[in-house]
């Protein structure tokens, strides 16, 4: 059988020879190609060997292996913007959730990077593991991702440097100013987070230790990280009542350091704050105008996810996660406590989806009321007594924003997505917890829902703020288009069937419509179903050395 396979594969090579047709390993036939530009899609054909594209358009070939996309589109792999698939991928490499959709790279680090670390801190991530365990051999950012790309992951992966992260490294929790002199040490680990392939910095500003920083400290930061090229990206300060005020602060942030920035995950939180979102978008127009590169991501669902703990008083917050659990805990404190708790999204719109305490994971996919009636206590005790018996911070989904709104942002030409997920994969342990169906979904709801459906936006759109505009914007080498000479990030779907699944009560369903998917120019989506490589690899940016 062997040398019967030997003896075609020979025999294919002197066809091959004999007429001069170019032999390549891989050959993407009938292709619709969406190049990523944003231009007209057009018929041709693609060929990728070795982990880049090597030749595009109409041409004669042959390839190893040839796949026909006759009826489907071709487009560049899709970048996730803000992933929080640091740990998941550490669980399962393949990013099954993601690369269903067409991802092809996860970008970490919002507010909190895997690096750098220190002994302390190394300490409370081991403390603070779930389901997932780990040991953590890193102690920079860069050898977190070496890391990664070594283990095998079937999705490219980059990431931030956290603020808070280096506040932590730096300071602790402690919730005061910077000195000069830590906001130097600061700044040198920043240096060296760039030097090592970071894109840039981040911040989380509804976090501790993140939302301790000042604006002024956040300018220094982000005036080291220009130097390397970096962009500044923040979960801004507030998403309700203070979204103008804290839009105007990153504005601010970069016009001071003479840095590109970005918002995360834009929203306008809570229903007498949606009218702002004009506000916003004027506010982002006017400061491009001015010549500031400003740019945002969101995701495609009309409500958020985070942990049940921002609902908490600031002073009980004072610290961190760790320490606002102990002062629920401490008798003395509850009623003072209970007395302060006002709730910025009502209870009926708080759904409980995360729980590390298994015996509570009975209240995964219940409303925060629901639990409050069955447990027949006011809200307020139900969140401060889940919190301690789960000793953690309860990741919940709050259901606080319009459609109406998530309709105007998918149409600024300035905004790509994201997920603010993990990548799971519909089995095993990840089915231990409930999640926001954006972890599925996000992705492929642009080019099914709001593309095709809707018809909010053209295609070839579509694809170019899934993947030239984020590529463009964090200053990645030959990421986000279909060119020759760019790594082979390709994915071949079918604009007719694109479609999620996922839903808030059932969100652990795959997407549908995404048939192949290449990283690296290896093959890890066929037929939809993964190939089981890895080849995903650590994608630095432009100020790597």
């Amino acid at each position: 059988m062997q040398t019967r396979t030997l003896l075609g594969l020979l025999a294919f090579v002197l066809v091959c020879t004999c007429s001069k047709v170019p032999m390549y390993e891989t050959l993407i036939i009938n292709a619709m190609i969406y190049d990523g530009s944003g231009g007209e899609p057009y018929l041709g054909n693609i060929a990728l060997e070795g982990d880049s594209i090597v030749a595009i358009g109409e041409f004669d070939a042959v390839g190893r292996v040839t796949v026909d996309a006759t009826g489907k589109a071709v487009a560049p792999g899709f970048i996730n913007v803000l992933s929080w698939a640091n740990v998941s991928l550490i669980e399962d490499g393949r990013s099954l959730s993601d690369l269903k959709q067409g991802v092809t790279l996860e970008v970490m680090g919002e507010g909190r990077s895997m690096g750098p670390l220190n002994a302390e801190m190394k300490q409370e991530m081991l403390d603070n593991q779930s389901d997932i365990k780990y040991e953590i051999g890193w102690s920079t950012l860069g050898e977190y991702l070496e890391f990664m790309e070594d283990r095998g992951v079937a999705t490219n992966v980059a990431s931030f440097v956290g603020n808070g992260t280096l506040r932590q490294y730096v300071i602790g929790y402690e919730n005061r100013p910077a000195t000069t002199e830590e906001i130097e040490q600061m700044k040198a680990l920043a240096a060296t987070a760039m030097q090592e392939g970071a894109v840039g910095i981040s911040s989380s500003l509804l976090y501790a230790p993140s939302r301790y920083a000042s604006t002024e400290e956040l300018i220094e930061l982000s005036k080291t990280v220009a130097e390397y090229n970096g962009i500044y990206i923040s979960h801004i300060r507030d998403e309700g009542d203070l979204l103008l005020e804290s839009v105007d602060e990153l504005i601010e942030i970069a016009r001071q350091a003479d840095i590109p920035a970005e918002i995360y995950h834009l929203k306008a939180s809570g229903k007498h704050n949606w009218h702002k979102l004009d506000s916003v978008f004027q506010r982002i127009e006017n400061a491009r105008s001015s010549g500031l590169a400003i740019t945002a991501d969101m995701y495609t669902y009309p409500a958020s996810s985070t942990g049940l703990h921002t609902q908490l008083p600031e002073w009980v917050r004072e610290g961190g996660v760790d320490a606002a659990i102990t002062r629920l805990a401490d008798p003395t404190m509850r009623d003072r406590i209970l007395a302060d708790i006002e709730f910025y999204h009502p209870p009926e719109n708080i759904l409980l989806v995360g729980f590390r305490n298994e015996a509570l994971r009975k209240y995964q996919g219940k409303r925060l009321s629901e639990v409050a009636t069955e447990l027949n206590k006011s809200p307020e005790l139900t969140m401060m007594d889940l919190m301690v018996e789960d000793n953690s911070r309860i990741q919940v989904v709050y259901f606080s924003m319009s459609e109406e709104n998530i309709r105007k942002k998918i149409v600024q030409p300035w905004m790509s997505f994201c997920s603010d997920a993990g990548s799971y994969a519909a089995e095993g342990i990840f089915l231990n917890r409930s999640t926001h169906p954006r972890a599925y979904g996000s992705f492929i709801r642009v080019l099914g829902k709001y593309s095709r459906d809707e018809e909010l936006i053209t295609l070839q759109d579509a694809v170019r703020r899934l993947s030239a505009l984020p590529a463009k914007n964090l200053g990645l080498d030959r990421r986000g288009q279909l060119k020759v000479g760019y790594f082979a990030d390709v994915v071949i779907f079918n604009p007719a069937t694109v479609k999620d699944n996922a839903t808030f009560e059932e969100p652990h369903q795959y997407a549908e419509g995404v048939t192949d998917v290449w990283v690296n120019g290896k093959q890890v989506l066929k037929e939809s179903e993964p190939t089981g490589a890895l080849p995903g690899r650590f994608v630095k940016g432009p100020g790597a050395q």
